[in-house]
């Protein structure tokens, strides 16, 4: 692994680090080749301030680093950099994408052009489920890979019944991957990690928090090329997802339900805004396959 990749992982992998920063330190230095822990002033202008500067004189090191990276590498987690060819073109298109992702499982997964984003409340009825699995085997026959976020509900039963269908599915967690959430999926996740895929933009020690929920949907749509979401209150985390699928012109679905169920309020308000309709798999499919 080359010294620039090496960087920007590790850039990634501190706090007080964001985004935006990151950013300036590429434009200014397309390679990172200032980015090194010789003298404090060095790491600490122009780009950080002096305790985040302090951080990164303790992790720059490259020994740090290539042991870090190579304990990645006996978990089988693969990292994978905005810049890499196995980074998903989609997700390349969106607001602000994750300079590094880690993933572990079936990589070709990523190289998919039908992959349909599905989320729902962690709070569901049985109805949700049932559409599920009425929707998906023409989907998954069709060669659809399902995206999901790993929680509870919802997002459960989607990775579930891809599974069951003999399909593939992704997974978009918060946190890293030795930090499991919920702890119930943690088998689900180990069957996913083996024949299919799990993702996270966190290193995989980082424990998941609250903020990280809402940003990983971010991936659940911006790798994907539609968005489908099966039930969801009015406040739900999934109409975050929705928004997000808006924002970068991707196609938005939407389970009807029924007017006096909670969980369908959120579903059937998308679908007063715009959101196609779904009754049939033909709804997804002739927006996909034909």
């Amino acid at each position: 692994m080359d010294e620039f990749k090496l960087k920007l992982i590790q850039l990634t992998s501190i706090s007080g680090i964001g985004w935006k920063t990151i950013c300036k330190m590429l434009n200014e230095d397309p390679n990172l080749k200032n980015v090194n822990c010789s003298t404090l002033k060095e790491l600490s202008s122009p780009f950080v301030k002096s305790p985040q500067a302090v951080n990164l004189k303790d992790t720059l090191h490259p020994e740090s680093i290539y042991e870090q990276i190579r304990q990645y590498s006996l978990n089988g987690i693969k990292t994978i950099t905005i810049f890499d060819k196995e980074y998903p073109a989609l997700l390349k298109e969106t607001y602000q994408p994750p300079w590094v992702i880690y993933a572990k499982g079936d990589l070709s997964l990523l190289q998919n052009k039908e992959l349909l984003a599905v989320v729902g409340s962690r709070q569901h009825s049985d109805y949700g489920e049932n559409a599920i699995n009425y929707l998906f085997p023409p989907l998954i026959e069709k060669g659809i890979v399902i995206v999901s976020g790993l929680a509870a509900g919802i997002d459960t039963a989607a990775h579930h019944a891809a599974i069951k269908c003999g399909g593939k599915t992704i997974g978009v967690i918060a946190g890293g991957f030795y930090h499991i959430y919920p702890h119930t999926n943690k088998n689900l996740a180990c069957e996913m990690m083996k024949s299919h895929l799990l993702l996270s933009e966190y290193p995989p020690d980082t424990k998941p928090t609250r903020w990280q929920f809402p940003m990983r949907n971010r991936i659940i749509s911006g790798i994907s090329k539609g968005t489908l979401i099966v039930q969801a209150k009015k406040k739900s985390g999934s109409l975050i997802t929705a928004n997000f699928a808006v924002q970068e012109g991707r196609e938005v679905f939407a389970l009807p339900g029924n007017i006096f169920s909670p969980y369908s309020s959120g579903t059937n308000e998308l679908i007063q805004q715009g959101a196609k309709l779904v009754s049939t798999p033909e709804d997804i499919l002739e927006e996909f396959i034909y």
